[in-house]
């Protein structure tokens, strides 16, 4: 398979902050996930979920488990069963208790029950076939992780499941939208986010041909973006931080790579 530059909404995200979370955004995650990602140190970190993270992959595996056989949908025993086969006794306590929770709220309220599932991810089975798109002369691959599709009067809704406190970044939605248009260009579709813990909906979100167009013209840009950083950090390693500048702060204390990152360390004025 040839080689191509590469975007997603992961990419955007951590190249440029959402509105509202520019005061803790660090573009030098950016460095340490996608330039020295494969640094024995670096790779350890990637490998292990933060609390958050964990309870999100065990959530919407657990709502895959729902839907793999339907009856257990209407099983008293369902949420047991469920955590059983997600090995919940195995986890911290706080991730057993929420994950529990998200199932029996799930388990209340089955939104994608009676649904034309065409598409639902156990959430762990990484990174998705890419889709190739032509911007122009420059050639990249688009990888969309999308959680859920389903079809309903011919329309695709694009589900995105979210645990947390984690806002709605519109732009997940849009970079998902610009991604079914090219797996499914006959239907039109729109995308939307819930929160297995709140049990919220964002507002349903579409997008114009012209819309799409501008989002595929910024996530190509991304792309070429992200490949001159990576280019000029492989040229001179000494510059990750210029390259990639970090953002040191009380956010720290949450970053997984604080413990490699010396500029976690320096001291936040009152």
């Amino acid at each position: 398979m040839t080689w191509l530059p590469f975007a997603s909404y992961n990419l955007w995200s951590l190249f440029a902050p959402a509105v509202g979370q520019e005061n803790w955004h660090c573009d030098m995650k950016r460095g340490f996930t996608k330039a020295r990602g494969k640094e024995t140190a670096i790779a350890q970190i990637l490998k292990q979920d933060n609390i958050p993270q964990r309870i999100g992959h065990l959530a919407q595996r657990g709502v895959y488990e729902f839907h793999q056989d339907h009856s257990m949908l209407n099983c008293s025993n369902a949420v047991q069963t469920i955590a059983e086969t997600l090995q919940l006794n195995q986890e911290k306590e706080e991730v057993q208790e929420r994950v529990r929770l998200i199932l029996r709220k799930y388990q209340e309220n089955p939104i994608l029950k009676d649904k034309h599932i065409i598409h639902l991810t156990r959430g762990d089975e990484g990174f998705p076939q890419p889709i190739q798109i032509q911007q122009g002369n420059y050639l990249f691959n688009l990888y969309a992780a999308i959680d859920c599709i389903f079809t309903e009067d011919d329309i695709l809704y694009i589900l995105d499941f979210k645990t947390g406190k984690t806002d709605f970044d519109l732009r997940q939605g849009f970079v998902y939208l610009l991604a079914v248009s090219y797996l499914y260009p006959k239907l039109p579709a729109i995308a939307s986010f819930y929160n297995l813990e709140t049990g919220k909906w964002s507002k349903p979100i579409s997008a114009t041909v012209s819309q799409l167009k501008a989002v595929q013209t910024e996530i190509a840009q991304i792309a070429k973006k992200h490949q001159h950083d990576l280019q000029r950090y492989r040229r001179n390693i000494e510059a990750f931080n210029q390259i990639f500048p970090p953002n040191p702060g009380i956010q720290c204390q949450y970053c997984q790579f604080k413990s490699v990152c010396s500029f976690s360390k320096i001291e936040v004025t009152a």
